[in-house]
Parts: C-alpha cells; sequence; structure tokens
C-alpha cells in the first residue's frame, strides 16, 4: 500500500452535507468541499459530451503544447494564434494593461470638452452593452465618445441598423455618426510567449488543439485539448483540459482504485459507474473557475493520459455510459476506502438523509456480526475474519496517546493551551456505531465536536512520521490509560475503516469482487435501492 492520504468529503445533493474523509494513495475517496462563492458568473456552456477539467486551479502563468504538432487558437472567435511544433512549450500569462492599437468603425455619439459628461456617457453605454471608447481631439478641444463598434471593411447597411440599435437604447441621436478610427487602448489581455521570447496576445482564452497526440499542460500529458483561461479571482489562471467524458475516465478509475493492486474487473467496473455518476452529477459543479470538476481529492482524482491503464480502461470502456440512479435522478456516488465492517448512514456524518445511502454490513448474507455493539466490541478484539474488507489493514487499526500528546491535540482544537485531558467522552453514536457527538474535558475548559469533524479535533500521532493526523475513521471505542496507581497516563482508541464511510467501499467492492460478485451486485449493495441506465448530466 502507499503512504496514507487525506481529503474532504461532501454530498453534492445535500446542503452543508461536509466531512473529512481519509485513505490510502491507491484506495482515495471523494468529493470535497464546495467552491469558493462566484465572482463573477460565467455564462453556463450546454454540456455536449466534453467534460472540463482544472489540472492547473490556480496560477500566475500556465505552460501548455502537444506531443504533436498543435495551433493555438482563440476561444469565441477561432482566431489562429501561433501554430507550434511537437513538444514546444509556450507559457501563457495574463496582463491587464496590455497596449493594444485597434482600428474599426465607431460610432461618434457627441464630442465633448467635458470629462463629466465624457464619463458619464462611456458608462451609460457600457452598462447598456456597447463597447466605448473616447479620444481627444486638440483642434477642437473635445473628447470624441464613441458607443458602439463594427470591423471593417464598411458595411452601411450593417451598420445603419446597429446605429438603430444604439439610438433605442437611448444612447445616441440620429446625428451620430460611423467612422474609421485607429486606437491605442490599455486592455486585459491573455498574453502567449514562446520560448524565443515572442508574444501573441489574445481578448479571448487561448485554446490547443493538436493534429495527433496529447496536449500538454504544465509538463503532463491529457487527452483532448488544453485552454487557459482566468478564474474566479479575475487575476489568477486555470490550466483546462477539454476531452470527452470516456476519456476523462480512462484517467479517473486508475487514481481511484488502483489496478496495479486492484486488478480485479468487476470492483473496477464498479468504481468505474461510480467515477461516472460523480462527473455527471457535477457537471458545472465549478464553473464560476472556467471548468467541471478539479482533478485532484476535493472532485475526483485525474491523471490525465499518463495515469491510464488497460484493466481500469477496460472496465471504462464495458461500462459504457452507465451510471447510478435513484428515483430517475443521478445519484451522488459517494465512496471511501474501508467501512470497517458497516457503511454509514449519510446523516451519521453529513446533515442530510439520502434514502439510497444507507448503511450495510459489509459481510456477505448471513455472516453479519448480531448487532452494533457487536461491531464495537470487534473493534477492540477482532474475532471476526469474514467481512468483504477483513483482508485490508484499515480494517482494524488503534492508536496510543501519552497526555503530552493528547493535551497538544485537543489544545490544537481548542486554539488554546488546556492543560490535561481529564476525560474523552462518547456522548451519542448513530445506528451504525459512528461517534455523532464527542466531549473532551480539560482543566482548562469542556469542549464538544460532533459527526465527521470529530476526526480532526481527535487526530492521532502518527508513528512513522510523529504528526497529528486526521482519525481514519468516526467508528471507534477510546479507553483511558491508568497506571497502578490509577493514574491516567494516556489514551487508547480502537477503530475500523478509513474514510467517512458512505457509499461504496473500495476494499468491501474489492472482497465481493473476489468472492465471484459481479459490479451491478457490488453497487446496489451499497447504493440502497438504484438503478443502473443509460442517462446524461446537465451542466448547471
Amino acid at each position: 500500500m502507499h503512504p496514507r492520504r487525506r481529503r474532504f468529503a461532501r454530498v453534492a445533493t445535500v446542503a452543508a452535507l461536509v466531512a473529512l474523509a481519509g485513505c490510502s494513495e491507491d484506495l482515495p475517496t471523494r468529493p470535497g468541499p464546495a467552491p469558493a462563492p462566484e465572482a463573477p458568473r460565467r455564462a453556463v456552456e450546454p454540456y455536449t459530451g466534453l467534460i472540463r477539467i482544472g489540472v492547473v486551479p490556480s496560477a500566475s502563468s500556465v505552460k501548455v503544447g502537444a506531443t504533436a504538432s498543435y495551433e493555438v487558437r482563440e476561444k469565441e472567435t477561432n482566431a489562429l494564434l501561433l501554430t507550434g511544433a511537437a513538444g514546444e512549450v509556450v507559457t501563457v500569462s495574463w496582463t491587464s494593461s496590455a497596449s493594444v492599437t485597434t482600428e474599426s468603425r465607431r460610432l461618434q455619439v457627441t464630442c465633448t470638452g467635458s470629462t463629466a459628461e465624457r464619463d458619464r456617457r462611456l458608462a451609460d453605454g457600457a452598462a447598456a452593452g456597447f463597447p466605448t471608447a473616447a479620444e481627444w481631439v486638440s483642434t477642437a478641444a473635445c473628447w470624441r465618445v464613441y458607443v458602439g463598434e463594427r470591423p471593417l471593411p464598411i458595411d452601411t447597411a450593417a451598420e445603419r441598423v446597429y446605429k438603430d440599435k444604439v439610438i433605442a437604447a437611448g444612447q445616441a441621436t440620429s446625428d451620430a455618426f460611423w467612422r474609421t478610427v485607429t486606437l491605442t487602448q490599455s486592455l486585459p489581455r491573455y498574453v502567449v510567449t514562446r520560448g524565443n521570447g515572442t508574444q501573441v496576445l489574445a481578448a479571448n482564452p487561448p485554446r490547443v488543439v493538436p493534429s495527433t497526440g496529447q496536449v500538454l499542460i504544465a509538463g503532463q500529458k491529457y487527452r483532448g485539448t488544453a485552454e487557459v483561461q482566468l478564474n474566479s479571482s479575475q487575476s489568477l489562471l486555470a490550466g483546462i483540459n477539454e476531452l470527452p467524458m470516456e476519456q476523462y475516465l480512462y484517467g479517473v478509475v486508475p487514481k481511484e482504485l488502483g489496478p496495479v493492486t486492484y486488478p480485479e474487473v468487476e470492483a473496477q467496473r464498479a468504481q468505474a459507474v461510480a467515477a461516472r455518476t460523480y462527473a455527471h452529477a457535477n457537471l458545472g459543479k465549478r464553473w464560476s473557475d472556467g471548468y467541471d470538476l478539479g482533478a485532484t481529492v476535493s472532485d475526483q482524482v485525474y491523471g490525465g493520459y499518463s495515469a491510464e491503464h488497460s484493466v481500469s480502461t477496460a472496465a471504462v470502456n464495458h461500462t459504457a455510459g452507465l451510471v447510478a440512479t435513484y428515483g430517475g435522478a443521478l445519484i451522488d456516488a459517494l465512496f471511501h476506502a474501508t467501512s470497517g465492517g458497516h457503511t454509514a448512514h449519510s446523516e451519521d456524518i453529513f446533515s442530510g438523509t439520502l434514502a439510497y445511502l444507507r448503511g450495510v454490513w459489509d459481510y456477505p448474507a448471513g455472516a453479519e456480526l448480531s448487532s452494533t455493539s457487536a461491531l464495537l466490541a470487534d473493534l477492540r478484539d477482532p474475532t471476526s475474519t469474514t467481512s468483504y474488507e477483513a483482508w485490508h489493514h484499515w480494517h482494524r487499526w488503534n492508536f496510543t496517546w501519552t497526555m503530552s500528546q493528547i493535551s497538544s491535540v485537543i489544545g490544537a482544537y481548542a486554539g488554546r493551551p488546556v492543560g490535561n485531558v481529564l476525560a474523552i467522552n462518547v456522548l451519542s453514536r448513530s445506528p451504525t456505531g459512528r461517534v455523532t457527538k464527542i466531549e473532551y474535558v480539560t482543566e482548562e475548559g469542556t469542549f464538544y465536536d460532533t459527526k465527521g469533524r470529530i476526526r480532526s479535533s481527535l487526530k492521532y500521532i502518527d508513528p512513522a512520521t510523529g504528526k497529528a493526523t486526521l482519525l481514519p475513521s468516526t467508528l471507534f471505542v477510546i479507553d483511558r490509560l491508568v497506571d497502578a496507581s490509577g493514574q491516567t497516563t494516556g489514551y487508547k482508541v480502537y477503530g475500523g475503516g478509513n474514510g467517512h464511510g458512505i457509499g461504496l467501499s473500495q476494499t468491501g467492492a474489492v472482497g465481493m469482487a473476489r468472492a465471484g460478485h459481479t459490479y451491478p451486485q457490488i453497487l446496489k449493495k451499497y447504493y440502497t435501492g438504484i438503478a443502473i441506465e443509460q442517462k446524461v448530466g446537465t451542466r448547471s
């Protein structure tokens, strides 16, 4: 197994369903917290089978290219900006004040000596949706104010129609007239720079379209096209890979369920359906940044072309277009690394109840433990080895804190020194055994935490690094350790599972596949009452 990794998780279809989740390198969980508030809002492009992934979410510049010859074209206009050779990389940056000279037809609405009048006319024209500009005419000692612009060559009929629109909007009168104007303005522009230093400016995002092969974004290979555009900060750039949905999944499934370690075909197919469902259900999730999904644990890990593997690619192809639905709607296909023997209800960790995210025993029929109490007892002294995931090292785990370590951990949560930790009390549990409320009693006060956040407040000390690390799950019991005189010397936690525990257990899926179950059987075990069908999401 690879080193452990932590991540955030959320249910996108229920408000405020946010919790911390964790798992190993080759058994990650997903999805993540909602993106930052939008600013300003972008027009949403209809989904036509191509998904947009922010592989570089935020940077001052992004290097792009292709493995074969390519063209860089301007989005919207499709104007050719430059051509590149195989392996050549160009750098895209952004400037808010490029010196741009343009020659076009402009509609002059007035020539005024008043700067206040000039600014008012410019502001009103821009607010009405027309291009505006002004230039000083020294011979007339006035500012020419232009509201409206058309390209050359002159088209008298089109100019007449355009002028009527400006008049109708209250931004001009009948004495306004067209003239050919050359203006040098300081305008925001994308800057595409070759290795030799030559530059091309673009008003719209640059796109790399390869003749064949793959595009390059920040040195990594991807199918489809590459694009660079402003993200929601309006000052930093996103490197975006746009490609067909199924090709996107080629780079997702092997990162979410490593096919080298877990080549079980039916588990790979179940993971493919879950990943496809999530992608379709979350189209447009990060549209304020110019793309649908990120490429990290905040959504689904996407490794691009270099991550692809024949086993996972075959799983994607075998299940092409299939998604999980409930009542005809796409589900939020949550998954996690290891359940600990029983998956969780959605409300055990988050704040909303979803009918298809019900906790189930992660055992073969007839081999389940007798009760939740039996499950909690098994955490301290595991005797059952019949779980589908009992073979995995995160099925059962335990950690110990010294008094100084637990004081440091709870102090970090409280935001101040807390002295000795006098008691740690589990105040409530869910029906699936998860801790839903906990109490930390210290010399400097009593502190509480609930549900998925508990994993962050009650961090364990990783023996390998000595660092406080996210608790693997909320399925645990905790004991106070005492010496012969009855003095508290520390605390010990016994737990099961890794991740939030909701939905598909990845290790459980592997175990079910090894036991001969098919991917529909796997999915329908972990997602209650679902159907598996062909369905496409809507970008929103």
